[in-house]
């Protein structure tokens, strides 16, 4: 491993600071004493679950640890092996998996156990190369299992090891290079003994005192090291690119009631966005509004369509999505494809958060007599004369 010379000086930058052994060894002593107690840790002497890393990891993607944990929790005891996640059925699987949003992980988190359960012998890969040949697994995942439930000497570059390093460096770069000089950092950081609980003390450090705003500094392990302290920079780094603002897409959601009180609901394909999950049947998704005209000929069955006052907003994660939501009341089952359902047992479906949205504006809405639905198409625009714009949909599905 190249280790940094020795000096004189507290720096920590590569080729003039101080060791990476001694690095490792002060943060492992603090870590040893101030490590976060998570369910999906072993303890102290124990050695790690590889199913347990793996479940965590998958769930902790663009996902914090305290929405997490409880999610964490219901998954291992229902099912507390990576056979029983296997034997699961998918639906099961995305019905408690919904609120932690990026569906297509928990059907890669089914796909991957399936992997390992029919063709590994319900064992994981032990090195990153096989780790990185199942579903869903990624370069950090990949790294973060191996070094964590494996004791190899890999580099998991998250959020929080990029910004420490970042600072300890005093990486003053855009974010793409700075990433890009961050795993070389780590992998030269990266010890050879204790190496998972190496980068979950860097991880811990990260989320509970190298902050993003605020960082606890006098708390740290490495402050003597840190360039960005020794410059005034820590409030600066690391520096972001501006961010672009997200596009808006458009479309509308049929809210179709029965005599009985029970909706209409459908399952979206298994592949795109949202596969597999329950839905409030709507249009496809575009970059422009619906007009009256070509809304209503997609309504799921035959009625008297009334848009309902306000809408939906929803943000995914590289675009936002806008619903109008129209409502029909009395329709005939038979008429439509799908699934019937009363609001009360929503609960055994997996509806994503964006269409739990769209139930409760549509209860809230129509529980007001004293404002009913509107009887023009609201935020549905009549099309008027001329060309339509000559833009192709995006698909949201």
């Amino acid at each position: 491993m190249k280790q940094f010379r020795a000096a004189t000086t507290h720096s920590a930058r590569p080729g003039d600071g101080a060791p990476a052994a001694a690095l490792a060894n002060r943060l492992l002593t603090w870590y040893d004493r101030h490590r976060r107690d998570l369910p999906w840790r072993a303890q102290p002497g124990e050695s790690a679950d590889p199913y347990r890393v793996w479940l965590s990891e998958i769930m902790l993607q663009q996902t914090t640890v305290a929405t997490v944990e409880p999610y964490f929790r219901a998954f291992i005891a229902r099912w507390p092996t990576v056979g029983d996640l296997a034997r699961a059925d998918l639906q099961s699987v995305l019905h408690a998996w919904q609120g932690l949003g990026y569906y297509a992980r928990a059907r890669n988190l089914h796909k991957c156990a399936g992997v390992i359960a029919d063709s590994l012998g319900e064992r994981f890969p032990d090195s990153e190369a096989g780790l990185l040949a199942l579903p869903g697994i990624g370069a950090y995942t990949a790294a973060a299992i191996a070094a964590i439930a494996f004791g190899r000497p890999a580099a998991p570059v998250d959020g929080n090891v990029e910004r420490v390093l970042a600072r300890l460096f005093a990486l003053t770069a855009e974010r793409a290079a700075v990433k890009r000089e961050v795993g070389v950092l780590a992998g030269r950081l990266t010890p050879s003994g204790r190496p998972g609980d190496f980068w979950q003390a860097v991880m811990d450090l990260g989320a509970t005192v190298c902050r993003p705003r605020g960082p606890a500094c006098l708390m740290c392990p490495w402050a003597g090291n840190c360039l960005a302290l020794q410059r005034g920079l820590t409030e600066e780094l690391p520096r972001r690119a501006r961010r672009k603002a997200k596009p808006v897409r458009h479309g509308v959601a049929f809210w179709a009631v029965d005599a009985t009180g029970a909706v209409l609901l459908r399952r979206r394909p298994e592949k795109g966005l949202l596969g597999g999950m329950t839905e409030v049947p709507g249009t496809e998704w575009r970059e422009w509004p619906w007009t009256e005209e070509e809304a209503l000929p997609l309504a799921p069955v035959p009625g008297q369509w009334l848009s309902l006052a306000g809408g939906v907003r929803h943000v995914f994660t590289h675009f936002e999505l806008e619903l109008t939501v129209l409502a029909a009341t009395d329709l005939v089952p038979g008429l439509a494809e799908g699934m019937w359902c009363r609001p009360e047992d929503f609960d055994a479906h997996a509806l994503p958060t964006v269409m739990r949205k769209v139930a409760d504006h549509a209860l809230r809405a129509l529980a007001q007599p004293s404002a009913p639905p509107e009887a023009a198409i609201g935020p549905i625009r009549r099309r008027t004369s001329g060309p339509r714009p000559a833009r192709r949909a995006s698909s949201g599905r």
